[in-house]
């Protein structure tokens, strides 16, 4: 089997897709990276052996011997070039966020529809070994069926990651509510079996808002992503933009009838996802998300709180990024582009994290005015559900 040749477009924050893709003699190669900044452009053949570098993406898109194309440039250029990617023909992986709105999400859906072109959106978390583990207790039933969810997401660098660049700015994001929230919404949505029909939010900017911020057109500080600065109110060299909130809360109502929250802080002193989701024979909290760490469940009772509950599970072991996460995805990735089929990740459910995400944030701003999730067209519902199958003609 000859390597699927992937050309990669954005090589910033998240090379390690890239990294994860280039298998020689495996199955695949980073055969390509587009992107705009020369000193990157100028690392990609040490990077990637036999790899060439281009500043326009287009160029890799008429390019007949891509095979596939990974885009992981900044979110408010997904749809356009998610688009550009399925109307040559090329199977397109999209990092998350699949857009920043539902309007990009359902035109990127639509295209790959009209094209029959295959699309993958990179919701690694589905791929994480907490989140599998969460899943199959939930699916052997030892909590009983699903009521409620609980997500609380503390950043302790988030001042640094996302005030520090472009995520501060609502036109390139909507807000951290989508941006940052979209892979634990999707993941609420997997646990519970149900997509958000209805939600609300608050949330403000409580903390980096007054703090100093650089210039316009100067880069980000050096070592700005392995020095973080403490406490939060000593941050400084913030984008020019920040006008996204800092703190969030929403709250969703799904489609099966489970009730869900979701909690956001970017001045939190440590970094952590705690999952709570609770059945009608017990509930499951996670203590930690790395390989090794804990899944507890409680499932007799009543009593009061138990530390030692009743059944301790262990986080599986996994070696590569985000625990193992970016290498299945690539590799599911890779597996869909040449044969296509089902996979665990959906572009639907990326559509229902943006929507989701979006509502919540247009919510908070409007003071918690609630809003119903726009529905999915029916054909496009059927077609990625369906696993992308080839339509008959004039269909």
């Amino acid at each position: 089997m000859e390597d699927l040749r992937i050309a990669v477009i954005g090589l910033g924050l998240r090379r390690n897709l890239a990294t994860a893709a280039h298998r020689p003699g495996r199955g695949s190669v980073v055969a390509a990276v587009a992107d705009l900044d020369p000193q990157i452009r100028a690392k990609v053949p040490e990077l990637y052996e036999g790899a060439v570098a281009v500043d326009d993406y287009r160029r890799l898109l008429e390019d007949p011997s891509i095979d596939a194309v990974i885009v992981a440039t900044p979110d408010d250029t997904h749809e356009a070039i998610a688009c550009e990617a399925l109307e040559a023909g090329k199977p397109v992986y999209v990092e998350k966020p699949l857009g920043i709105s539902v309007e990009q999400c359902d035109t990127i859906l639509r295209t790959a529809y009209k094209t029959g072109t295959r699309l993958y959106v990179g919701h690694n978390m589905r791929h994480m070994g907490v989140v599998r583990l969460m899943r199959d207790i939930i699916a052997r039933g030892e909590i009983g069926e699903p009521k409620t969810v609980w997500v609380r997401h503390f950043v302790s660098y988030g001042g640094d990651y996302y005030f520090k660049d472009w995520h501060a700015d609502r036109t390139r994001t909507t807000g951290l509510l989508l941006q940052k929230a979209a892979h634990d919404l999707d993941v609420v949505h997997w646990l519970a079996g149900g997509y958000t029909k209805r939600v609300n939010a608050l949330g403000d900017l409580m903390v980096y808002g007054d703090l100093p911020r650089r210039e316009p057109d100067t880069p980000r500080p050096e070592g700005w992503l392995k020095e973080f600065d403490w406490p939060p109110t000593e941050r400084h060299d913030l984008h020019h933009v920040v006008d996204v909130e800092d703190v969030s809360v929403m709250n969703m109502q799904l489609d099966n009838g489970v009730i869900a929250a979701y909690q956001q802080c970017h001045f939190s002193p440590d970094y952590f996802r705690n999952y709570t989701v609770i059945g009608t024979e017990g509930r499951l909290e996670n203590f930690g998300d790395s390989p090794g760490d804990e899944v507890r469940v409680w499932n007799t009772g009543p009593s009061g709180y138990r530390k030692d509950a009743d059944i301790v599970y262990r986080v599986p072991e996994a070696t590569g990024s985000h625990g193992g996460a970016d290498e299945r995805i690539i590799g599911e990735f890779c597996r869909f582009a040449r044969e296509g089929g089902v996979t665990d990740t959906s572009p639907v459910a990326a559509r229902m994290s943006v929507a989701a995400g979006a509502l919540a944030t247009r919510s908070l701003r409007e003071g918690g005015v609630p809003y119903d999730v726009p529905e999915l067209e029916p054909e496009l519902l059927a077609y990625f559900d369906g696993g992308q199958l080839p339509r008959e003609a004039g269909e």
